[in-house]
C-alpha cells in the first residue's frame, strides 16, 4: 500500500509539472504591441470610411478605389 501511495504522488508531481510547462507555453512572453489608429477619411464617392493610408488621393478629395475616383471623373494629383 506505501508504494501504491508513493507512485500516485510521484504521478501527480509529474502531472502537475507538465500542465504548469504547457500554461507557460500557451502565454505570450510580450505583451502584443499595440498599433497607435490611423486617421479614418470618408470616400468623396461612396462616403465609406476607411485608413487614411489605404486611400487614393485626387484632385477633389480621397477615395477608397481607383474606380470610385475614375467614377467621380477625378484625377490623379501630379
Amino acid at each position: 500500500m506505501k508504494y501504491l501511495f508513493l507512485i500516485l504522488v510521484v504521478l501527480l508531481v509529474i502531472w502537475a509539472l507538465k500542465r504548469g510547462r504547457a500554461a507557460n507555453k500557451s502565454k505570450p512572453s510580450e505583451p502584443a504591441k499595440s498599433q497607435a489608429p490611423s486617421e479614418m477619411i470618408t470616400c468623396a464617392h461612396c462616403g465609406i470610411h476607411l485608413p487614411n493610408d489605404e486611400a487614393v488621393s485626387g484632385q477633389k478629395g480621397l477615395y477608397c478605389s481607383t474606380e470610385h475616383r475614375t467614377a467621380a471623373q477625378d484625377r490623379n494629383p501630379d
